[in-house]
């Protein structure tokens, strides 16, 4: 009983896995006042608007959305509706430097004359390309209608009304990517090939009889280090097994 006790233990050692908790990137998000100024076919116009960016991760990037609390400018005409256009960039600074374009639906109802412009919610995607904190703040605003281009610039140096810690699509690549690794063979095989080759394809190369480089990733090593247990355990249990057998011999 004590030696199938102890076996058991060790089983259950050799079994238990590890729990990786990952921590979901940090945000901070804030209404900026806006201070746009507008040039439109019939002169300059102006009205400052609170605006909000909300940032919401979707595979390998963020969907963004531009909210404007108040209007930014007004025609002199009604607009009828689905006559009104608008798309605006989001600028980013921090640890990414560029432009994101983000646009929205037509107006959803008629616009009066001279009544304030209320622009609809305006969304794009934002796809990370380095990791790092990064900034978003409110760029220049343009509104199609009726044939004509109003642009809209803030004035006021805004702060960022979105900021997100993110992580590189790419993530961090060794030895020039994935191609060398596996399938060339001719740049992994200098530098890898001649060390890793000389030394470890001259056994595990040999053993095998085949052509493949040594695998050297967490991947492989992990299943290495599986094979390598489940033998240790596979041992473990015959050595019980024969013992328990000897044992019942001797009795006899």
């Amino acid at each position: 009983m004590s030696n199938q006790k102890r076996t058991t233990l060790a089983l259950a050692a050799a079994l238990a896995g590890s729990i990786v908790v990952a921590g979901a990137p940090a945000a901070h998000a804030e209404v900026v006042d806006v201070n746009y100024q507008c040039v439109t076919p019939i002169g300059p116009k102006g009205a400052v608007s609170p605006i909000d960016i909300k940032g919401v991760k979707s595979g390998d990037g963020y969907k963004l959305t531009m909210s404007f609390q108040k209007g930014v400018s007004s025609s002199p005409v009604e607009l009828g509706k689905g006559a009104m256009n608008p798309s605006a960039e989001i600028e980013l600074g921090g640890a990414e430097q560029g432009k994101v374009q983000v646009t929205g639906p037509a107006n959803s109802e008629a616009i009066p004359a001279n009544a304030p412009i209320k622009i609809s919610d305006l969304s794009g995607t934002y796809t990370p390309k380095k990791s790092g904190k990064v900034t978003f703040t409110a760029g220049v605003l343009t509104i199609k209608a009726l044939g004509t281009t109003t642009t809209c610039t803030p004035k006021n140096s805004p702060g960022p009304s979105l900021e997100l810690d993110v992580q590189g699509a790419g993530g961090s690549t060794d030895g020039g990517s994935t191609d060398g690794g596996s399938t060339s063979g001719a740049s992994t095989g200098g530098s890898t090939g001649g060390s890793t080759g000389g030394s470890t394809g001259g056994s595990t190369g040999g053993a095998s009889g085949g052509g493949e480089l040594p695998r050297t990733g967490p991947l492989d090593s992990a299943a290495a280090l599986g094979t390598l247990g489940g033998t240790v355990l596979l041992s473990g249990a015959a050595g019980v097994l024969w013992l328990t057998r000897r044992g019942q011999r001797s009795a006899g």
